[in-house]
């Protein structure tokens, strides 16, 4: 009995489980594995900055310079004339020495005869000299046909006016110069004139003006001083010089000269 009972029973079971199991199995294998999780690399970003790529050196053109040759002038050089300091003695027995080279201007001292002097300077034509005492500094302008001179008079420096000047007067003005004209060859200055105070003069009856011309003759300029009563002066002045001709006025006193009071002459 037990037999029989127990086969039925099998059966029964066997129908009401055995699609339930089917199921659970079915279902198991639906699922999704649970597998563990694999770390995945994000892909790499990009930069945002450009890649320094090499830049193959660009072949710059540097311009070649060729010497050309260049024609140098050479300077020429300037010639520097030496002069000479010679002696001279005084050949008269008293010559009177001046502040300028000719008569009309002031007396500085007088000279004894056989005095040896220095003679450090000249006019251009070598008619006045200017001397002073051996290692003296104390020079004056006397004539040259006063003086036996040893050596050759054109071996001494020319230095009027350039390098002599006159001393100036500390109490008087400049002339003021009236005008200049020309008639052919005759050119004529005038100027206002001034007066002396009481005791300036350099001696009575003294001139009051010193016009120092250098006016063109035979083609070349020459100097010529005038000492003047009256506030005019008329002189020949030709054509055909290289060099400009003018005049210089002073008024004159015993203290030295005003002025002076320049002018040109014209054509």
């Amino acid at each position: 009995m037990y037999k029989f009972l127990q086969k039925p029973l099998y059966n029964i079971l066997m129908q009401k489980t055995l699609p339930f199991l089917l199921t659970l199995i079915l279902t198991a294998c639906s699922l999704p594995q649970n597998t563990s999780p694999t770390a995945t690399l994000p892909p790499p970003i990009e930069s945002a900055l450009p890649s320094e790529t090499p830049i193959p050196p660009t072949s710059t053109s540097t311009p070649e310079f060729t010497a050309t040759a260049t024609q140098t002038l050479t300077p020429t050089p300037t010639v520097t004339p030496t002069y000479a300091v010679l002696r001279g003695k005084v050949l008269v027995e008293h010559a009177n020495c001046r502040y300028g080279p000719g008569a009309p201007y002031l007396y500085k001292y007088g000279l004894v005869g056989g005095s040896n002097l220095e003679i450090i300077g000249r006019l251009d034509d070598a008619n006045w000299l200017e001397i002073q005492a051996i290692g003296g500094d104390n020079p004056c302008w006397v004539k040259a046909n006063l003086m036996e001179v040893q050596g050759d008079l054109l071996s001494i420096a020319p230095v009027y006016p350039d390098l002599a000047p006159l001393p100036l007067s500390p109490y008087y003005n400049p002339l003021t110069l009236r005008d200049v004209s020309r008639e052919g060859n005759q050119v004529t200055i005038r100027w206002y004139g001034m007066a002396l105070r009481a005791g300036d003069e350099e001696f009575e009856n003294a001139p009051l003006y010193l016009a120092e011309i250098w006016a063109c003759e035979n083609g070349e300029i020459h100097f010529t001083p005038y000492g003047l009563w009256e506030e005019k002066i008329t002189f020949t002045d030709e054509k055909g010089c290289s060099e400009r001709s003018y005049a210089r006025i002073y008024f004159s006193e015993k203290h030295g000269y005003a002025g002076p009071t320049e002018m040109e002459f014209p054509e």
